[in-house]
């Protein structure tokens, strides 16, 4: 590493943890892929914000912040959080990161912080937003098969295009991708049933399910998608242009930060 890569300043981003258990402890954990592609495509510095939501200031982070992550993780979102019925009982949930998200995510917004969420982070907007989820999306009339399929893959082969996306005018997708339909990858079980208030749709899969939504009326970057973009910044056009704009986004935001 370079003097000047060392001295340059980035937009600071925080990436939402998931609370695990690691031999007998708590941890907080976020997958590298996210923080390579942070760093290495979006320009911006990560830093890993805790599952705890009494570990979490509120002000400080919304005045710190250039920028938000929400990523996608194997749990679900409890399903009391939007009237729904108990998940069954070997499904993982992560309480903790469902307290810290919802009750984080609008100071962040308010303070017009960029949103990038990926896969549990879309649900957790619309959930936020009051929206709903539906489990296991294969067992639905009329949808297929959004999981990951064989884990005795190699892991490289679990993030490959699986399904096309037709992405929807006039949002922060439309200004991405030129393209009106693209190859997305899918390793996830739940989705959106009922879309929440204020969101805008921003892709639907050819089975009629929601891909990404984002705010509508927000004036800052708010995309979240279904799939996996940070598993292929390196040959995925679309998703090394999400990474991109998102940290332009960043950018755009840490200057306004400093200059007020």
């Amino acid at each position: 590493m370079s003097i000047q890569e060392t001295v340059s300043y980035r937009p600071i981003v925080g990436i939402i943890a998931d609370r695990k258990t690691d031999y007998g402890h708590q941890a907080h954990q976020v997958l590298h892929g996210y923080v390579k592609a942070l760093y290495e495509v979006s320009g911006v510095q990560p830093v890993i914000l805790p599952a705890s939501i009494d570990h979490l200031n509120l002000t400080t982070l919304a005045a710190t912040l250039d920028g938000i992550v929400l990523t996608g993780s194997p749990s679900n979102i409890e399903a009391s959080r939007y009237g729904s019925e108990p998940l069954p009982e070997d499904s993982m949930t992560d309480t903790n990161r469902d307290e810290a998200v919802l009750s984080l995510l609008p100071a962040l917004l308010s303070a017009r912080v960029p949103l990038l969420g990926i896969c549990r982070g879309l649900q957790e907007l619309n959930v936020l937003q009051g929206g709903s989820l539906t489990h296991a999306i294969q067992q639905q009339p009329g949808y297929f098969d959004h999981r990951l399929g064989d884990m005795t893959r190699p892991i490289d082969q679990w993030y490959l295009d699986k399904h096309s996306i037709s992405i929807e005018p006039g949002g922060w997708l439309a200004e991405i991708c030129s393209e009106q339909s693209v190859q997305v990858n899918t390793l996830h079980e739940q989705g959106i049933a009922r879309l929440g208030e204020g969101l805008r749709i921003e892709a639907v899969a050819p089975d009629g399910l929601i891909e990404a939504i984002s705010l509508r009326d927000a004036s800052q970057f708010t995309l979240t998608v279904q799939w996996h973009p940070e598993t292929r910044v390196s040959d995925s056009d679309i998703a090394h242009n999400i990474f991109c704009r998102f940290g332009q986004a960043c950018a755009e935001h840490s200057a306004q930060r400093h200059a007020g």
